[in-house]
């Protein structure tokens, strides 16, 4: 049976993505060489669901319920900004860049994704979710010595920016697929669908 790689995601404007490029020109420039595997820029999103492996028959159904959920939640702003690492600094695996939004809309639709797409038999995330921008992943083979300098690297960062931040007008979330490719993924968008109103009107 043919499948496609598909998730559901936020995607990001050009201004948030030239801001996310210089965060990682400035850790390129100081974190230990081929240490980390950096992000390239259209494969950075705001993801809220990934499906993983997809049959066919069920791409549309995708549509269908992301479309439902969509419109039951209000257009949106999101802040972004503050470098950090998971799990912590001082055992750094994934660097990202934070992503805020107070009033709870993109809670509220990360859960409208969910309870849609559970019934097609994709299982309910139990981990809180916790919205980010995956920046780069530290390689496994990265020593202890590199791991504890990227830490403190991002740390200094983070007090550096401290306050600096970008917002981004959030009107749709889009169904996404990847295809893995020796040079990368590629990304292609299979649907949008529109959230209710404008964000900030």
């Amino acid at each position: 049976m043919q499948t496609l790689r598909t998730f559901i995601a936020i995607e990001l404007d050009q201004e948030i993505k030239a801001t996310l490029a210089g965060i990682q020109a400035r850790l390129r420039g100081v974190v230990p060489l081929r240490a980390v595997r950096w992000v390239q820029l259209e494969g950075i999103h705001l993801t809220l669901k990934f499906l993983g492996d997809t049959s066919l028959d069920k791409v549309e159904q995708v549509k269908s319920a992301l479309a439902q959920a969509a419109g039951q939640i209000p257009a949106f702003t999101v802040t972004v900004g503050g470098v950090g690492c998971f799990p912590d600094a001082r055992r750094p695996r994934v660097v990202w860049v934070g992503v805020q939004e107070p009033s709870g809309s993109l809670a509220r639709l990360w859960q409208a994704v969910e309870s849609h797409v559970a019934p097609l038999g994709f299982p309910i995330e139990r981990r809180p979710f916790s919205p980010h921008l995956t920046l780069g992943r530290v390689q496994r083979y990265a020593s202890s010595a590199e791991v504890r300098d990227i830490g403190q690297s991002v740390t200094a960062l983070a007090a550096e920016m401290a306050g600096v931040h970008d917002d981004m007008a959030v009107g749709t979330v889009a169904y996404i697929k990847s295809d893995l490719r020796p040079t990368g993924a590629v990304y292609t968008t299979l649907a949008e669908a529109r959230l209710q109103g404008r964000a900030g009107g």
